[in-house]
């Protein structure tokens, strides 16, 4: 009898443990397609083991257990943590699997090319995934921002934060940015990219990976104002 999706807590051990060997790609294969190495693809699968038995020990990343490796607290709901979610997700089915998690963080790897660390921020920004970045998108970003972050700003002042943002960025005047005014607003503020590259993917040993995947979120903030 066939395996049932890993998700299904109630499976045996044994149907488990066949359906990671099945999934999970050799550390070679997955080196050879990003900027690890065998041995950091391994450190990977440390952190990757971790994060996903933190709630469930079934193999997979779920969103509460991305919810809680990002910011301590499972419960705690985040736009930019949903957001990095469905990016990692390539799936689309849910859950965050060992390849999807290495293919997806080396984005962040101080060796990526740029031009593929831009595409990615943009898609972030991009929460209707229809190829624009429109105001209502960066308004309900730095909201939710703010709120991660126990700010609070005035709605003119986010209004003006926003105002400046497309004054520059788009340069079309027609209420949204889209790659190609990203790519030029980017390149005019290289400080944008600046939470796009984690420097310890760099380094990395067989011992735990002792970072977090995102800086502080004030950092965030600060590159509206």
């Amino acid at each position: 009898m066939p395996c049932i999706s890993m998700h299904e807590q109630s499976l045996p051990m044994g149907c488990v443990w066949m359906k990671q060997q099945r999934r999970y790609e050799n550390p070679a294969a997955l080196a050879a397609q990003t900027c690890f190495n065998v041995t950091e693809v391994k450190a990977l699968y440390q952190l990757f083991r971790k994060l996903s038995s933190s709630v469930v020990d079934d193999g997979f990343i779920s969103k509460e257990e991305f919810q809680l490796g990002l910011f301590r607290n499972s419960k705690m709901q985040s736009l930019f943590a949903d957001r990095i979610f469905t990016l990692f997700d390539t799936k689309n089915d849910g859950v965050i699997e060992f390849d999807e998690f290495v293919r997806s963080l080396r984005i962040f790897h101080p060796d990526t090319p740029s031009a593929e660390k831009v595409a990615f921020a943009f898609r972030l920004y991009d929460l209707r995934d229809n190829g624009y970045i429109e105001r209502e998108e960066v308004k309900e970003m730095i909201l939710a921002l703010l709120k991660e972050s126990d700010l609070m700003l005035p709605n003119d002042i986010v209004e003006v934060i926003i105002n400046k943002t497309f004054e520059e960025a788009d340069s079309k005047r027609d209420g949204k940015i889209d790659m190609e005014e990203w790519k030029n607003f980017v390149g005019r503020n290289p400080s944008l990219m600046k939470n796009m590259t984690i420097p310890y993917l760099k380094d990395m040993t067989m011992a735990f990976p002792s970072f977090v995947l995102r800086s502080d979120i004030e950092d965030d903030i600060n590159k509206f104002l």
